[in-house]
């Protein structure tokens, strides 16, 4: 299914932009599969993005957040080398890896270390926004609101 087939959602709907970005990712998700990564739950509020990047440098990497969206990119440096390569398995190509972040989700920290890069996030919802439970009392309480 292509996002065109939503383009008669997208006229009648005003201030939905971000589902619109939604549908637009999901279409650029499917082509991404390079670099190979792995999601992992650490803890009930914590996360880990684990990157298999081999032939990269800490240098060629960049990692932003902007509102919503992480995105890792990977540029390398032309090899000015020449080589003469009988099998090439190892790609090294530039890319650039975008990731949805679920509201309240933030980047705390990155490592790289022998071609994996590892992101740490963590959930932090704001006590406002948290669950209470309240107190049911058993007896009439006079200085209650009318």
């Amino acid at each position: 299914m292509t996002v065109s087939a939503f383009a008669p959602f997208y006229r009648s709907t005003i201030g939905f932009d971000r589902l619109a970005q939604i549908f637009d990712n999901v279409r650029t998700e499917a082509q991404q599969s390079y670099p190979p990564y792995n999601i992992e739950l650490v803890d009930e509020n914590k996360y880990r993005i684990t990157m298999a990047i081999a032939g990269f440098n800490r240098s060629d990497l960049e990692i932003e957040t902007e509102r919503d969206t992480l995105r890792i990119t990977g540029r390398k440096q032309a090899d000015t080398q020449q080589r003469n390569f009988l099998h090439r398995g190892i790609a090294t190509r530039n890319f650039e890896h975008r990731f949805q972040l679920a509201d309240h989700v933030h980047v705390v920290a990155a490592f790289f270390d022998q071609g994996i890069l590892n992101i740490d996030l963590i959930r932090e919802v704001p006590e406002a926004l948290k669950p209470r439970k309240i107190y049911i009392n058993t007896t009439k309480n006079t200085d209650r609101i009318e």
